[in-house]
């Protein structure tokens, strides 16, 4: 009987593939106060956008996770807002 569990990990089109590194460069390039990467799940396929704060003046909050890059990228800019004011309040 075949196990269905686990499941062997696919590899998307490789379009799809360049689109994501597009987007995982692209956002690298532009939030240079964090470090990006994308997430691994437990079968070894690509999860989650993940964006870890480097450089204070680039956000609040420690750690950003998001389903995509549009997603992560729109955090991203409330996250620079959020540590925009934070430094006004503190002047």
């Amino acid at each position: 009987m075949p196990s269905e569990w686990p499941q062997k990990a696919t590899t998307p089109p490789h379009s799809d593939t360049h689109a994501a590194d597009e987007a995982l460069a692209d956002l690298r390039r532009d939030f240079t106060g964090h470090r990006i990467w994308r997430a691994v799940k437990w079968d070894g396929r690509l999860g989650d956008w993940v964006a870890s704060l480097h450089d204070p003046s680039a956000g609040v909050d420690p750690t950003v996770i998001r389903s995509s890059p549009a997603a992560l990228r729109e955090a991203l800019v409330n996250e620079a807002a959020r540590a925009e004011v934070a430094r006004a309040g503190t002047w």
